[in-house]
């Protein structure tokens, strides 16, 4: 009877260290599938940003989890969730956007000598919070019938009298708009971007509506002459399914202002990591690795953008249009001079 209680003590005694086994099996399991995560809030809607996630997933074994929004959602939804937040990555459009979510403390600095090195210091943030991914350029496109190439100058010349009446453009509360406002106080000093918000509400041809692609369409259309837009639109309406679009877009012609001096404004697509990030490391990987060469092609062959690697070619609808001069103003100034931007553009009433 005593041998036969023995063994019974013996066989729990070795069903519980099994049963303890098991469950620190089963939570290392969980522990690895958790860090195999990174989970993305991005502002962007592209097909082809989804391709680089899958590319990223098959190259490292990391799920992307995507919550798509509008840049002002997500950093709502970031500020309410505080520390909860399962953001790893933010991913907006225009940095002053991205330091629009730096100053509410919602991304937190990193150490990454890939990212430092390889993106041209303007086009990230100076504590490293946040990384320049593709540029877009913010251009003038003309009527071929109606405008010459050497009419044109610089973003300043658009308030002279001769384009009275003849410039279309989108509201200021739109954020482009905003951060070329931020440029001209950087560069201009705030009495000259007053002056200049004050011109191009005189020679507006129409109350600012609709997006850049409207812009183009009506400048087509004869309501105007002239529109300040984005460069990657024009390469997206030269592709686009839509032929009406395609037609619009081969009639326009596009011009890169103030070549002659700081060079024509910049802008960027951008990612920063989150304060609260539960998984850091793969949050600095994934964007290590969204500025890789081939992570690059996609984006400029699938969207339009310039790419942020001097390695990478832009797609030929891009090269077609040449060589520019980039103005190197820190994006870090777009972020800085917002609030000054939109006070000159109500100033101006500049709708």
């Amino acid at each position: 009877m005593k041998k036969l209680i023995l063994a019974v003590a013996a066989f729990s005694i070795l069903a519980a260290c099994k049963n303890d086994s098991e469950k620190k099996d089963d939570s290392a399991a969980q522990e690895t599938t958790k860090d195999q995560v990174v989970t993305v809030y991005t502002h962007r809607h592209y097909e082809s940003d989804q391709n680089i996630f899958k590319m990223f997933e098959d190259k490292t074994g990391i799920e992307v989890k995507v919550i798509n929004a509008s840049a002002d959602e997500l950093i709502q939804k970031m500020k309410m969730e505080g520390e909860q937040s399962p953001a790893d990555v933010l991913i907006t459009v225009d940095a002053g956007r991205l330091s629009r979510a730096k100053d509410l403390g919602l991304l937190q600095s990193i150490e990454s000598e890939l990212l430092e090195k390889s993106i041209p210091t303007h086009l990230q943030d100076v504590d490293n919070q946040w990384f320049g991914l593709t540029k877009r350029a913010r251009i003038i496109a003309y009527a071929k019938d109606r405008v010459k190439p050497e009419e044109l100058s610089t973003y300043e010349d658009l308030t002279a009298a001769k384009w009275k009446g003849k410039i279309l453009v989108r509201s200021s509360s739109n954020i482009y708009n905003q951060s070329l406002m931020a440029s001209i106080v950087a560069n201009d000093g705030e009495d000259a971007a007053k002056n200049w918000a004050k011109g191009i509400v005189a020679n507006m041809a129409r109350s600012p509506k609709g997006s850049d692609r409207d812009q183009v369409k009506a400048v087509i259309a004869g309501e105007g002459d002239l529109a300040i837009v984005n460069s990657y639109y024009i390469g997206k309406m030269l592709n686009s399914p839509d032929p009406e679009e395609v037609k619009v877009a081969k009639q326009i012609g596009l011009f890169f202002p103030n070549q002659n001096n700081r060079g024509t404004h910049i802008n960027v697509s951008g990612a920063g990591v989150a304060k609260y990030a539960p998984n850091k490391a793969n949050a600095i990987k994934f964007i290590e690795y969204l500025i890789s060469e081939e992570a690059q092609q996609v984006f400029t062959n699938a969207n339009y953008e310039y790419p942020v690697l001097k390695s990478v070619e832009p797609v030929q609808d891009i090269k077609d249009w040449g060589v520019f001069k980039e103005d190197n103003l820190s994006l870090n100034k777009l972020g800085e001079n917002n609030k000054k931007a939109v006070l000159i553009f109500d100033e101006a009433r500049w709708k």
